[in-house]
């Protein structure tokens, strides 16, 4: 089918645009590149793609509404994954109309966009986030989001309820994707995991935050796109039975529309982690233990039984795996620390 993927040149995006090339389907792909992180590390996930895929990634932001909507009128995509967006909960602090432009307006721009050329299918990258100050574990897809705790939380909150809207209105099958903290090869250095596989080569010594307490449902990036390509074929439908006041497991009974966790469903200490982590490059980490900061939360933990219900499929890579696999990665990217 013809795909278009949005944040091509990003983390998850790269993975799944190769994903998708290798299983033989016509891939678009478009990114912004900008300038949050490190550009010359989506520079070279671009390079790679063309070297291994020969596929470039058109350079396109995504609040340019018209360029949006003509990219979208010609490449008329059978299946959409918006993976492009502003990341990241503590840099909300310090850049919040960043996020309005990239995670609200640009979000907006995209959904006009389908509404013009519809796709059989539009998946988007929401967050764990979402559920905020919600204290029931594991999260589940009926419980609440009434109370993001950043910026960054409430944007993508933001774009599950205009998603729903445009679903109801105009019948855009749409799939909302609450990522749980990914990581692997290629992945974002503003990220916990590769900030920490720096500090760990370089000898510097780490911030552990919380002093520690904290669990994460940490999700292999493999894992990752096996569930988005998985979920391709499986647009939603209007459930008839749904009913507003009971559990629906994301699903609208008004619109073809659901959201799904995306995690491993085990949630994993924070400093068991970074143990295997360090273990991983055969390091003995420095650690300074410091509070918890602002907008985040102590745990995160994915119920993950409607995914594998609708897909046959469960993340299961466990952290040994998934680290392994990165900390190669990271010395063959960078050999020196």
């Amino acid at each position: 089918m013809r795909t278009l993927v949005t944040g091509a040149a990003g983390f998850i995006g790269y993975h799944l645009a190769r994903r998708l090339i290798v299983e033989g389907h016509d891939v678009v792909c478009l990114d912004n590149f900008s300038h949050y992180y490190d550009v010359s590390l989506k520079e070279a996930r671009a390079e790679e793609l063309k070297r291994t895929c020969d596929v470039e990634i058109q350079n396109l932001d995504l609040t340019d509404g018209p360029g949006l909507s003509a990219l979208i009128e010609g490449a008329a995509p059978d299946i959409v994954y918006h993976l492009a967006a502003q990341p990241g909960v503590r840099y909300s602090l310090e850049a919040p109309h960043t996020y309005v432009q990239s995670n609200l307006t640009g979000f907006a721009n995209l959904l006009e966009a389908c509404r013009q050329t519809p796709p059989r299918h539009l998946l988007y990258a929401s967050s764990s986030s979402v559920y905020g100050a919600n204290r029931s574990h594991p999260s589940n897809e009926d419980g609440l989001t009434d109370h993001p705790l950043s910026l960054y939380a409430a944007t993508k909150k933001a774009n599950e309820a205009l998603a729903h809207s445009y679903s109801h209105l105009f019948g855009l099958p749409m799939t909302g994707l609450r990522f749980f903290t990914v990581y692997g090869e290629w992945g974002r250095p503003d990220m916990a995991f590769f900030k920490f596989a720096d500090a760990m080569r370089a000898g510097r010594t780490i911030t552990v935050h919380n002093h520690g307490r904290m669990k994460r449902d940490f999700t292999y990036v493999g894992d990752i796109v096996e569930s988005l390509f998985r979920l391709m074929s499986k647009a939603p439908t209007p459930d008839p039975n749904w009913k507003p006041a009971e559990p629906n497991s994301g699903t609208s009974g008004v619109a073809p529309y659901r959201v799904l966790n995306i995690g491993n469903g085990q949630p994993e200490e924070l400093m068991r982690y970074i143990r295997v982590l360090a273990e991983a490059f055969g390091i003995e980490p420095k650690l300074e233990m410091v509070d918890m900061q602002p907008g985040e939360v102590e745990i995160t933990w994915a119920d993950t039984e409607a995914l594998e219900a609708l897909t046959g499929f469960r993340p299961q890579t466990s952290i040994e795996e998934g680290i392994a696999r990165f900390a190669r990665w990271h010395m063959a990217h960078y050999p020196d620390p």
